[in-house]
């Protein structure tokens, strides 16, 4: 009888578990152990391809249709994975690397993504074997000691003479931008980057960088314009060129100023207090006028409407009004100018003037725009795009953005390291040196690390349409023979030398790449539970 107890409780305690009430509400789901895993690998997986056949000189472009019916043709890693939307959690943790990468060094957004997702594909077989997700991550912290260790070793310095230092900076740009849509004139483009740049004398400041698209003509047609371009029209009868100019820029109501009386209604008895109302209005808008005038200026520029009467005002007072200059326009208007936005002008001697040595009415296209030269703060410059259709000039757009802020992150860190996936090859290098010196089960960890930086030039040579495996391991066996330098030639599709073809790439882009698409593989690898909430009902 004991035992037959014994086996009842047993029996009893088994069907309690089976039927254990959950603590989550009805419609949650709850995924564990190697469901929840293979749910998150298979999600950045998934990323990763998308993106993959956008990397490199030969990559691919893709066409996003939003609901709106909003078209946006681009091949930027970062602007195809935001208008994404997505349902994985691995998947949105990509998403979020890719944006982050994006703000810190404008480039690189494509090969986070897939380094990251490689490294889980490369850590899916390991855990099948059982291996425990810390002991991978034990191994891959190792792995990426010695690539940072590795890249460190291949990158050199080169700010010693402004030349060289503008050299290198083109040769980046031409790298950076081989890659976009503005390939075919990659040289004219890095020029233009180069020399918007080295305006900005090491402040970093891309807000006094000013980009207008202009629909007409070729992208061989773009230029970079010394100063600042608004795209507004001067005010009727004004001066459309003027020297020397005194600056107001404000932000001020210039409609006939109304004498508001809020909650109260005007009755009058007789058509001429009509008139006496409106010529008081008037008179409060002149006197508005007359303190702005009186501020010594001869260009006043205000960021809403400048209505009849005030123009009017300003031309017969010989001073040159621009309305409606909208708020980032105006915003980067006075710092380039180097004058305040006033919003009252009871105190002139309280106000800071922006100056310009020349602003002229110029021709861009078929499109009237104002041009200041000469600026208050000499940084400043605008680069004109141009080109056959708005979704073009908008990837011209971000192409030249990336450009810029990879040259702005290199101004900052001078050195550079080869690309055509050189670098990925000397790092993976490193790691199978490493994990051949490293005992247990960490080494099989890192050598999955090599094998997902080995992906970055077998993806350059598969979108280029050559044999991946072949051209990968020729390169491999370049670097074991001494040619540290040694890359993809994608032009030819062999190996070339990237020191004579002028390669490179900025070496804090590629650091953070790698360290992104690390820290993101290993936080994904981390978890074993995905919870999944429930849904909203409709009548809560």
């Amino acid at each position: 009888p004991a035992r037959g107890q014994k086996f009842s409780r047993e029996t009893s305690r088994t069907r309690a578990m089976e039927v254990a009430p959950s603590v989550l509400n009805a419609g949650a789901q709850d995924f564990k152990g190697s469901d929840a895993k293979m749910s998150i690998i298979i999600g950045a997986m998934a990323v990763a391809d998308i993106v993959k056949s956008t990397l490199g000189p030969k990559g691919m472009d893709k066409i996003l249709l939003s609901q709106s019916g909003e078209v946006t043709v681009t091949n930027d890693g970062a602007t195809i994975l935001k208008r994404l939307t997505l349902d994985n959690a691995a998947a949105k943790i990509l998403v979020d690397i890719s944006k982050t990468q994006d703000e810190e060094v404008g480039d690189g957004t494509t090969t986070v993504c897939i380094l990251a997702g490689s490294l889980l594909a490369e850590a899916d077989p390991l855990l099948s074997q059982r291996m425990h997700p810390q002991t991978i991550i034990a191994g891959w912290r190792l792995a990426l000691n010695a690539s940072k260790q590795a890249l460190e070793a291949a990158a050199w310095d080169f700010n010693q003479n402004p030349e060289a230092f503008r050299q290198m900076l083109f040769k980046i740009a031409k790298t950076t931008l081989s890659s976009k849509i503005v390939h075919n004139e990659h040289d004219q483009f890095a020029n233009i980057c180069v020399d918007a740049i080295l305006r900005l004398k090491g402040s970093g400041n891309l807000e006094n960088i000013q980009i207008i698209k202009k629909c007409g003509g070729s992208m061989r047609d773009s230029f970079l314009s010394d100063g600042f371009i608004l795209d507004k029209r001067i005010g009727v009868g004004q001066p459309k060129r003027l020297q020397n100019a005194k600056i107001l820029v404000a932000n001020t109501p210039m409609d006939t100023d109304k004498i508001k009386i809020y909650g109260a209604k005007v009755k009058v008895d007789s058509i001429s207090k009509i008139a006496d109302l409106e010529q008081a209005e008037v008179d409060k808008m002149l006197a508005k006028c007359k303190k702005i005038a009186d501020h010594g200026i001869n260009v006043f520029i205000n960021r809403q409407l400048i209505y009849n009467k005030p123009e009017q005002f300003f031309t017969d007072k010989g001073i040159m009004s621009i309305e409606h200059a909208d708020f980032d326009g105006i915003e980067r208007l006075s710092s380039v100018l180097g004058g305040e936005i006033a919003s009252t002008f009871d105190h002139p001697e309280l106000v800071k003037l922006g100056t310009a040595a020349l602003i002229e009415e110029i021709m861009i296209g078929e499109d009237r725009l104002i041009q200041f030269m000469g600026c208050g703060a000499g940084e400043a410059c605008t680069i004109v795009l141009r080109g056959a259709s708005m979704q073009l000039l908008d990837e011209a757009e971000r192409s030249v953005h990336d450009a810029l802020c990879v040259l702005k992150t290199v101004v900052k860190d001078p050195r550079a390291i080869y690309g055509g996936g050189c670098s990925e090859i000397l790092m993976a290098e490193a790691v199978d040196a490493l994990a051949k010196r490293t005992a247990g089960k960490q080494s099989l960890a890192m050598e999955a690390f090599a094998r997902a930086l080995r992906t970055l030039p077998k993806t350059i040579a598969e979108n280029g349409g050559y044999d991946s495996t072949e051209l990968v391991t020729q390169l491999r066996a370049a670097h074991n023979e001494g040619r540290a330098s040694a890359g993809l030639d994608m032009n030819k599709g062999q190996i070339g030398d990237m020191k004579e073809m002028g390669i490179c790439e900025s070496f804090r882009v590629k650091s953070q790449s790698l360290v992104s698409a690390a820290e993101a593989a290993e936080m994904i690898l981390r978890v074993d539970e995905v919870i999944t909430c429930a849904p909203r009902r409709r009548n809560e």
